[in-house]
Order: structure tokens, then sequence, then C-alpha cells
């Protein structure tokens, strides 16, 4: 028949064991802070993107609408035209009638 011994555990063993658990909670803790900020960057990174790619959208449509108004701008009946409703100028004979829409 066999006796099971109960293992006691020294002084000097508990402090080793408590050292050493202590390092590991250490690093433990480190990792998650590590990881937690790391995850807050990419957020922050991935909400940047997002909002640069919203801006160049509206950038785009805005060149686009900047080169249609430079087509335009190469007619001269159209250069005329603008002048005419913009500055008020007109053509001889012509008399401009401002209308307000209030």
């Amino acid at each position: 028949m066999m006796v099971k011994k109960k293992h006691r555990y020294t002084k000097k063993t508990k402090g080793r064991m408590f050292i050493i658990f202590l390092f590991f909670i250490s690093i433990i803790s480190t990792l998650s802070y590590t990881l937690i900020n790391n995850l807050k960057q990419i957020n922050d990174i991935s909400n940047e993107k997002k909002s640069l790619k919203e801006e160049k959208i509206s950038l785009k449509e805005k060149q686009a609408t900047l080169i249609a108004d430079i087509e335009k701008l190469s007619d001269p009946e159209y250069i005329a035209k603008y002048a005419r409703e913009k500055y008020f100028y007109s053509k001889n004979g012509e008399i401009i009638l401002r209308m307000n829409d209030k």
C-alpha cells in the first residue's frame, strides 16, 4: 500500500512562485496594454481612411465640374452669354432688365 505524501512548499519556494507569478502578470498586462493601444491606432487610421475616401470622392466631383467649366469657357458663345448674365453686358440695342425673386 502506497501512501501519498503531502507536498509542502517552503517559504523560499513560495517566494519564487510569487515572483514568477508577478513576472507573468507584468508581461500579460504589458502585452494587453500594447494590444489595446494598437487596436485604438488601427481604429483611428481606419476612420481617417474613410474620411479621406469621402474627401477624394468630393474632390473628384469638383474636378469634373471644373473640367466641364473649362470646356465651356473655350466656347466664345458661352463666354458672351456668361458675361451678359453675370456682369450685365449687353449687345448693341439690347436692354437689360434685372428681376428679383423676393
